[in-house]
């Protein structure tokens, strides 16, 4: 693989090379330098591309987007999108069936491919799942992982209770059954992947966030994760109501409860993490929370672009960075896109927190060898020898993209990860001039803009007032002519 700048890992740091290349041999990158490839070797010339290790994303979406429902309305209104407590207390079902769940997951993994992302750990929205994700969709979903040929941490997502509004206000409907239910699920499915032992799949833990979950079923999953060596994924310190909610109902803090439950150690991976005592609106100092995370080896996922469109900036990301965190990136929802998520955490952090609150650099090591770490996969995330032949190249070859000057910032400030043309994961070429072998994706989007109409039909269902599409999800401007958008 040659291109005009490869981002090379030498002594633990990125550094780069202009007119460089990457010589793989199988799966294992073999020698990285300038100047003229290996004689001999058969060379892909990427022209004025950068040339990256493959990009991680542990907060993945492999679905179709909530967001775009429920992101620009007030907080009021898009409260009572979660569903009423009448549908979630009565015999709630998956929208979708099975098959219309897998061209979500189908549609999702081709989304995140193409944004140049060669690593993830799946999130899926819950407002569409009648309770848990099963088994069975995992297994298909660790199918079409393999068989694209990405690297995929899975586990079907699992919860005790779930998010529903009475009289406009938020509150649970709790079935701690279903909670260990899901979990037993989880762990079959695990036990399953490690059996298989594929480089391409590994099983992880991923309840759900820590407001669903009961201090048993946390507990539990502390035991099991370290009984099989397995990481845990945890939505938590993510916002206020979560915070007073644990307050509430335990009368400790969510940091307080993973610690008490036995989750706060190396295997655990937090996305978001914004709701520490370094939060302003807490005390606004560096205070204890960060060196808990620290000392106990705690990884977080900083998801910016998500944050940032539900009014959140993190606080900030060289503060956790400084305090001795791991700090990992994910995109955590639509688009799938690390490239676009830097330029917002970047921008957002200086003007909220100053200059000094984040580095361009800083966001590409979280990207590549933050995300390796939190895996605890130090063959990923770089391009030396012996490292995983996982690569990323982006093109700055479209007029559009402006004048080069320093290659990351060139494409972060330029560009997005739709630059993406190429992708290899352990020598395979996923992605080719920007589309994956074999797969229709003019068919795969109208498969999924058809199953996305199911899925937004079925926010009228949930409603307490049993609401109109057009009612819940007004338009940008009227619509004079025809019927609204997405149908009544």
């Amino acid at each position: 693989m040659r291109a005009r700048f490869v981002l090379a890992h030498e002594a633990g740091a990125h550094h780069w090379i202009e007119n460089g290349w990457v010589a793989f041999s199988g799966s294992v990158i073999t020698q990285v330098g300038s100047g003229e490839p290996p004689a001999g070797a058969q060379v892909l010339d990427l022209g004025d591309s950068v040339l990256t290790p493959g990009l991680i994303d542990l907060d993945a979406l492999v679905d179709i987007d909530h967001l775009i429902l429920d992101a620009h309305h007030d907080p009021a209104h898009a409260r009572e999108l979660v569903g009423s407590v009448e549908y979630w207390g009565g015999s709630p079902r998956d929208v979708l069936d099975a098959e219309q769940r897998h061209t979500l997951r189908k549609f999702g993994l081709a989304e995140l491919a193409l944004h140049g992302i060669t690593t993830y750990m799946p999130i899926a929205s819950e407002i569409h799942l009648g309770w848990n994700e099963s088994a069975d969709e995992m297994r298909a979903l660790a199918e079409l992982t393999e068989e694209w040929g990405l690297r995929g941490y899975l586990g079907p997502s699992y919860r005790s209770a779930v998010g529903a509004v009475a009289d406009g206000e938020r509150t649970f409907v709790e079935r701690p059954e279903e909670g260990e239910r899901g979990l037993d699920q989880a762990l079959a499915f695990a036990d399953e992947m490690l059996a298989r032992d594929s480089d391409l799949v590994r099983p992880v833990l991923l309840p759900c966030r820590i407001e669903t979950i009961t201090p048993a079923l946390m507990e539990r999953t502390a035991e099991e994760s370290a009984r099989r060596g397995l990481l845990v994924r945890l939505h938590s310190l993510q916002q206020p109501w979560e915070r007073a909610v644990i307050l509430e109902r335990h009368g400790i803090t969510p940091l307080d409860l993973i610690e008490r439950t036995g989750l706060l150690n190396e295997r655990l991976l937090v996305p978001h993490a914004l709701w520490t005592d370094r939060h302003p609106q807490l005390s606004g100092e560096e205070g204890v929370d960060l060196g808990r995370l620290a000392a106990a080896g705690v990884s977080v996922v900083h998801c910016p672009l998500t944050t940032f469109r539900y009014g959140d900036v993190l606080t900030t990301f060289n503060d956790l960075r400084d305090a001795g965190i791991t700090m990992a990136l994910g995109t955590d929802s639509f688009p799938p896109d690390l490239i676009r998520g830097m330029d917002v955490g970047l921008h957002s952090a200086r003007v909220c927190h100053g200059h000094g609150a984040a580095e361009l650099s800083g966001y590409m090591e979280a990207a590549t060898t933050g995300g390796a770490a939190a895996l605890r996969r130090p063959d990923l995330g770089r391009l030396e020898e012996g490292a995983a032949a996982d690569m990323t190249a982006f093109s700055l070859q479209d007029f559009r993209d402006g004048v080069i000057e320093d290659p990351l910032r060139t494409l972060v400030l330029n560009g997005t990860a739709r630059n993406a043309t190429d992708t290899f994961v352990g020598g395979r070429h996923v992605v080719q001039d920007g589309r994956i072998p074999g797969v229709d994706l003019d068919a795969l989007r109208q498969e999924a803009q058809e199953v996305f109409a199911l899925l937004r039909a079925g926010y009228t269902r949930r409603d307490a007032r049993g609401r109109r599409q057009d009612v819940l999800f007004p338009p940008t401007f009227p619509v004079r002519r025809g019927e609204a958008f997405g149908g009544a």
